[in-house]
């Protein structure tokens, strides 16, 4: 299950273990790079985070080769599906690492991953992470393990396993990598598609925390240029700039079930997109139907001070980043036309800022200047009109 709450019996009879055996062993590992005993440190100082993810279904606590999840609950459905994801940080852990801040990055993770399985409407049940690392700190491990459980308990996720592992040699000593799986659960006759979606259903956007996990090369491009730093203060930004820029992802999934389970909003929403990698237009264009389109209108909002800051600092038009960045929206929602407002109602009294930010239509156009569909999804069509509100 997790290297990191693995306890291994070295040596000695049957039953017992040799301390000397298992010094000797550890001191010949830590040779070569690899701490075994601060690794054994690690898991202390996260145990505690973990197992408050764990709920009845999960068995046998920490420290088996495999997490186990009870799965009876899913007799209770008529047809469950599952739905799985993975996903990183990606470049961000850099500017975690050059800040040595670490405990945002979990959430990153877990919303990467999560966020993405929420979209067909189901509801995660567990996950699992990675974390490669040139050399294995106990406090910097236990800080992302520790954001990772904490998001995963706010969108009742289970953490139920995971690996840690020192590659020295291969990353320098403050290097690391994170990335994560989850698994999820929908009845099949509730799973959002495509196929829900009709002519004049309401585009709602959700608002984005910041710059999410995407488009930091980008970011970092741009900051080497102008040879800024990230400890270096921004006034634009109120911060540093590794400070705006570690703004955790923000997690959709638990405002997002409850709405979608919320009876007198049965089947309002028709559809779900997170605006990941690739941008805004082309993330809401691979969840729409053949033939639909929709014209996403700028002016329904004003993109966050870190996209315009950084624009300007790299010469770009807010425009011209629209394939990079989320610029402010990290969720669309495609939903009934005369459910929408209460819809809208729901997701912000659930924390979420909505807003409508376009209609879905089927009437033949022209698509020239449109996005359509996406990542191999021969979907729907998508542009932005107009101009950025102030």
């Amino acid at each position: 299950m997790d290297a990191r709450l693995v306890s291994h019996n070295l040596g000695g009879p049957a039953g017992t273990v040799d301390s000397r055996a298992v010094s000797e062993n550890a001191s010949i590992y830590a040779q070569s790079g690899v701490d075994t005993a601060a690794g054994d440190l690690a898991v202390e100082l996260m145990k505690s985070a973990v197992t408050r993810t764990h709920g009845p279904e999960v068995l046998g606590g920490v420290g088996g080769f495999a997490g186990m999840f009870d799965a009876t609950a899913l007799t209770g459905y008529k047809r469950p599906l599952l739905a799985s994801s993975t996903d990183g940080v990606g470049t961000k852990v850099a500017i975690a690492q050059a800040m040595d801040k670490h405990d945002t990055i979990g959430q990153d993770l877990v919303a990467m991953v999560v966020d993405d399985i929420v979209v067909v409407g189901a509801k995660p049940l567990f996950m699992t992470d990675y974390i490669a690392c040139g050399k294995l700190v106990p406090e910097r491990i236990a800080d992302i393990v520790r954001g990772i459980a904490e998001a995963c308990s706010a969108t009742g996720t289970a953490l139920v396993g995971g690996e840690t592992a020192e590659h020295p040699g291969l990353l320098g000593p403050d290097d690391y990598d994170v990335a994560g799986a989850a698994t999820g659960v929908v009845e099949a006759d509730k799973m959002l598609q495509p196929s829900r979606v009709q002519d004049g259903d309401v585009v709602l956007a959700m608002a984005a925390s910041g710059l999410h996990s995407n488009g930091f090369s980008l970011v970092r491009h741009i900051l080497a240029e102008r040879g800024i730093g990230y400890h270096d203060h921004s006034d634009d930004l109120g911060a540093s700039y590794g400070e705006a820029l570690l703004t955790p992802t923000a997690l959709y999934t638990g405002p997002l079930l409850r709405v979608l389970e919320d009876p007198a909003l049965d089947g309002a929403i028709h559809m779900l997109s997170h605006v990941t990698g690739g941008g805004i237009a082309a993330n809401l264009a691979r969840v729409l139907p053949q033939g639909t389109w929709v014209e996403v209108d700028r002016g329904t909002w004003s993109p966050l001070p870190v996209f315009r800051h950084l624009a300007e600092l790299g010469g770009h038009s807010l425009e011209s980043l629209e394939g990079a960045w989320n610029l402010g929206v990290g969720m669309f929602a495609v939903v009934a036309a005369d459910q929408a407002p209460q819809v809208a109602a729901a997701l912000t009294a659930e924390g979420l800022e909505t807003w409508v930010a376009g209609t879905v239509s089927s009437t033949a156009r022209d698509f020239t200047g449109f996005e359509q569909g996406a990542k191999g999804v021969d979907g729907g069509a998508v542009r932005l009109v107009g101009g950025y509100a102030a």
